[in-house]
């Protein structure tokens, strides 16, 4: 099987339908941010199935932007280097979350939930540093990157302009949070689900990019025959 630039995008896209997929269903099954559940298999599918969006999305939005980078300019690149770092850091608090809280559950509670309280709104105490800090960088990044994604890929006009403007609204929705006591806000994670696997599906299905491959495979085809007659 010869793999291109094509098929790689293409592959992506899948990812994006995948982590959009998942970024919906983990906010209906996600346990309370409690002590008492950081133990338990529920706590523990979640999060591993968190950690899979979240390396999904990073591979889906690179193919969503890499589909558009002849036309998405320094917005698109902007966008796609903030929501990745999104992703990125999702990745690994939610690794700490998956692999660490539960080890040190019974020794440090008061750091477990402190560690919860960043992103459940809680006032927890506890010495936690420079990361209580860390949730209002997160929401920016999530906010900005997904607006400036949005932007420009309404702008390229390559992808459908109905996912784009989802992207974005669904990315400044987030503000919004505060208004929704935790963890009714997780519904305002369901418009972004909707628009990642909307822009992946445009991406897998997209017949140009399948054109695209013929064309290439036909020419490489015609060198080769050619240099055969040689």
């Amino acid at each position: 099987m010869n793999i291109t630039a094509y098929s790689v995008i293409r592959w992506s896209g899948l990812s994006a339908i995948l982590a959009g997929i998942l970024f919906i269903v983990i906010q209906a099954i996600h346990p309370p941010e409690l002590l008492s559940s950081v133990t338990t298999k529920a706590w523990a599918i979640v999060h591993y199935m968190t950690l899979a969006m979240s390396l999904l999305g990073l591979l889906g939005i690179t193919g969503i932007y890499t589909r558009q980078v002849h036309v998405a300019g320094w917005t698109g690149l902007a966008g796609f280097l903030l929501f990745g770092l999104f992703w990125t850091a999702t990745t690994a608090f939610t690794f700490v979350e998956a692999f660490v809280l539960p080890v040190i559950a019974a020794d440090a509670p008061s750091f477990v939930e402190g560690y919860l309280g960043i992103f459940a709104g809680s006032s927890a105490v506890s010495n936690l540093g420079l990361l209580p800090g860390v949730a209002p960088v997160g929401g920016g990044l999530y906010v900005l990157g997904g607006l400036l994604l949005g932007i420009a890929t309404f702008r390229a006009g390559i992808l459908p302009r109905w996912t784009a403007v989802l992207l974005a609204c669904a990315a400044v929705s987030t503000l919004a949070s505060s208004l929704l006591p935790h963890p009714l806000d997780r519904v305002l994670a369901v418009p972004m689900g909707i628009a990642l696997a909307g822009m992946g599906y445009a991406v897998w299905s997209e017949r140009s990019l399948e054109a695209a491959q013929r064309q290439v495979r036909k020419q490489h085809g015609g060198r080769k025959n050619e240099s055969h007659r040689i």
